[in-house]
């Protein structure tokens, strides 16, 4: 062995770190070096460059990589053995530069079973069985003999295998296998319930497991289920088991935890796998975990509870949503559907065929019966209520006069984008039977988008059958690769269409359409200017293409410059803040990859921007980012468009109201948009139909019409401003208007005639129906049919 010595300069030993050319070591007998590739992980200095110059004289390819980088370089260089250089320090000194380093090492997922050596000056005893509780493999002393590290290192790599599944935990990621996840599971559903306080057993599977093995095979089932055990682990979540099976779903346990919590750490389990871009098989991916789990009261039987939790994952697949799937009973062996009792099938319709009846009931008759019930024990609250309701429509006319002057100075759209223009991606979103007729006419526009950037569009699509037009479709694809058609196979809504989509884009930013929108040539690149300059979603102004159609869609034409062009604008203008983004709405990917639409809500887009506006995100709207869409042209086709954005309110206003009032995240400011937004809006269409049995209590009151004043100044001045708010919309809208229904004067004086005499209150009327079926449950989403229809000229 070669004697050790002191470098008085630099104050270490040079046996493992001498200058000395060791080449005639190559040809030494003893020599049985593999040649691996070793990372050398310590601080940059000349001990550390000796020690690679000794280790690559041995026989080795050496990489280095400084404290705080070593995992990076382990997933970028995959190294064989890792060498840690240990800080020299004075005798008597304490250090835990060692001990840092090994925790660096075996806390990334590259680095748990790598052979570990540690190069330590003057090792003691202690300190030596402190490394090596603490993870090292080895302690080498830096005074040893070239060829004795050499040789260490090449004990640790010609080390026997042990087959993974034989091991009850992957050394690598920590992960069990599936039979030894089942024994721990098995462990906690023995123990008494009351000593167990709750728990919960969960399987994450991922929706884009089929297209990575139809490229990679199934190896990469493994990877997947490390890469969302690493995200699980960096999460510091409840969970402390993990496992995995032959398929690539993750097993988790949650011990101790009651459901909520579980929920909630699976829900944040969820966004953080959605919201990273991951790197499987060298390939940059995104995955969608679908998360089926239940509680472990009540559940005996391991295997048993492993099934249901991966019966509530083919739910969970079905959306694409990111949300935890509870198991339920009816999923095992019909995953597609929840089936009602009987009785429920039948009663739901009658009392929905009823609801206008019921409307009048609630709305009407029993505010009369109360009011004279009240009036004959001495209290007059029809009065009371009288002065209420007319402060509620004054206030209603004055929040949309307020709107309407707040338009006016709507931020104007970034002149310059603030960074280059990014790939761009468009998802159309579409179910083929309904929109046969115009799809084509719909790709058709979205080819003619003229971005200065790569521009793909996604056609997310949807039918129960073949379709001829689906050849055509194909054709134009073969035609021109910007197209991708991609058929989302068990999908039942927009929603479903668009998480499919999501992961499969290449866009930095995402356009969301439906499939009768025709953008403007320069939308994407307008977007761009926006989010670019630190927004994260912008929604544009959705024009109506087809007003010439019928007299319905001339309605809904100026509607719609009342809405885009004066209420969206007007209202992020007043309250800090926009809503919408779903047709004509453009988001960030990473945004959209980690919110997701919910299927269950009627109004997906708008509780998507509620949960994103929730997490910070900013949102523009601008009413120069111009689509041109399909109205429709029937009274039954406006009925059932308006009843699901109704009920669609009322769905977000439920779910995010109250949390929304007590968010932290939202100003004051904020706050007041949504009590107007998401409260004031549902309690508005009740209100005002009190008047009636107010009115009916004051004939009833005074014995007769004939004996009431009808000409207080106040209620005069009351009415006068309530029907004034009207004309001032009409009025906002088309002085606002695009200029080809600018044009159109006719058309506003006729809105302006029908919404104040009748519109208004026929939107009240379907705000009460959509609020009775939404407590009936009654959440059909009836679509209404495109069809080609004569287009407004543009001027």
């Amino acid at each position: 062995m070669l004697t050790s010595h002191h470098d008085p300069a630099q104050g270490f030993p040079a046996a493992l770190l001498d200058t000395t050319d060791h080449s005639a070591l190559d040809s030494s007998p003893s020599d049985l070096r593999t040649g691996g590739h070793v990372l050398v992980a310590g601080a940059p200095g000349p001990r550390l460059e000796r020690l690679t110059r000794t280790l690559r004289a041995t026989g080795h390819e050496v990489s280095h990589a400084p404290p705080g980088e070593i995992g990076r370089r382990m997933g970028q260089t995959r190294p064989d053995a890792v060498v840690a250089l240990d800080a020299h320090r004075a005798p008597g000194e304490r250090h835990d530069s060692g001990l840092d380093l090994i925790q660096e090492v075996r806390t990334a997922p590259a680095g748990r079973a790598l052979p570990l050596l540690v190069v330590t000056p003057a090792p003691e005893p202690a300190g030596v069985v402190n490394l090596l509780r603490h993870g090292a493999d080895d302690c080498v002393p830096e005074a040893a003999d070239p060829d004795e590290l050499s040789a260490r290192i090449e004990a640790k790599l010609r080390r026997v295998p042990v087959p993974v599944e034989s091991l009850p935990r992957d050394p690598r990621t920590g992960l069990y296998s599936r039979p030894h996840f089942l024994d721990e599971l098995g462990r906690e559903l023995r123990r008494p319930e009351a000593a167990r306080r709750g728990g919960a057993v969960a399987v994450v599977g991922v929706a884009e497991m089929a297209a990575l093995e139809a490229r990679l095979g199934q190896r990469i089932r493994r990877e997947v289920a490390e890469r969302l055990a690493g995200a699980a682990e960096q999460l510091g979540s409840v969970c402390d088991r993990l496992g995995w099976d032959d398929d690539g779903r993750l097993l988790m346990l949650l011990p101790g935890v009651d459901e909520e919590t579980a929920r909630r750490g699976l829900e944040k389990f969820a966004g953080a796998v959605a919201g990273t871009r991951f790197v499987v098989a060298d390939e940059n991916v995104r995955l969608t975990p679908a998360i089926g789990w239940l509680p472990l009261t009540g559940c005996t039987e391991g295997t048993q509870a492993i099934g249901q939790a991966r019966d509530a994952v083919r739910e969970a697949l079905r959306y694409r949503d990111l949300r935890p799937v509870r198991y339920a009973p009816w999923m095992r062996g019909a995953p597609h559907r929840h089936r009602r009792p009987p009785l429920s099938r039948l009663i739901r319709p009658v009392l929905s065929a009823l609801s206008p009846v019921l409307a009048l009931l609630l709305g009407v008759g029993a505010p009369f019966v109360l009011y004279q019930q009240a009036y004959t024990l001495g209290w007059d609250l029809a009065s009371a209520m009288y002065w209420v309701v007319v402060a509620g429509l004054v206030l209603s006319a004055v929040l949309i006069v307020l709107e309407c002057l707040f338009s006016l100075d709507a931020a104007d759209r970034p002149e310059r984008p603030g960074a280059p223009y990014p790939p761009a991606s468009a998802v159309i979103a579409a179910y083929l039977p309904n929109e046969a007729a115009t799809i084509v006419d719909t790709v058709e526009s979205f080819l003619r988008v003229d971005y200065p950037g790569e521009l793909e569009i996604v056609l997310a699509y949807n039918t129960p059958h073949p379709l001829p037009v689906e050849d055509t479709l194909r054709e134009i694809a073969a035609r021109d690769p910007r197209l991708v058609l991609l058929p989302v196979a068990g999908s039942t809504s927009k929603a479903q269409n668009i998480n499919a989509a999501v992961t499969r884009v290449r866009g930095e930013f995402v356009g969301i359409f439906d499939a009768d929108h025709h953008p403007a040539p320069t939308a994407f690149r307008d977007a761009w200017h926006w989010l670019s300059n630190g927004y994260d979603v912008v929604q544009g102004h959705c024009v109506i293409r087809n007003g010439e159609s019928s007299r319905i869609a001339k309605l809904v034409a100026v509607e719609f410059e009342a809405i885009y062009a004066v209420s969206h604008p007007g209202r992020t203008r007043l309250y800090g803040f926009g809503v919408f983004g779903g047709s004509n709405g453009f988001w960030r990917t990473d945004l959209l990859a980690r919110t997701r639409m919910h299927g269950s809500m009627l109004t997906e887009d708008i509780d998507s921007t509620l949960r994103a506006l929730a997490e910070g995100a900013r949102f523009a709207v601008d009413r120069t980012l111009i689509s041109r869409e399909l109205a429709p042209t029937t009274p039954k086709a406006l009925w059932n468009q308006r009843s699901r954005w109704a009920q669609g309110w009322l769905q977000v206003s439920l779910k995010h109201l109250w949390p929304g009032l007590r968010s932290p995240v939202f100003t004051a400011r904020q706050k007041l948009g949504l009590l107007v937004l998401l409260g004031w809006r549902e309690v508005q269409p009740w209100l005002t139909l009190q008047i009636l049995p107010i009115l009916l209590y004051s004939v009833w009151k005074a014995g007769g019409p004939q004996h009431l004043d009808w000409a207080v100044p106040v209620c005069v001045l009351a009415l006068l401003v309530t029907l004034a708010a009207g004309p001032v919309q009409a009025l906002f809208a088309w002085r606002l208007a695009v200029p080809e229904l600018r044009s159109r004067r006719r058309w506003f004086w006729s809105y302006f005639v029908v919404s104040t005499v009748f519109y208004s209150h026929f939107k009240n009327m379907v705000a009460r129906q959509a609020h009775l079926k939404e407590a009936l449950g009654d959440r059909q989403w009836r679509v209404t049919p495109r069809t080609a229809t004569k287009a407004v000229a543009r001027r």
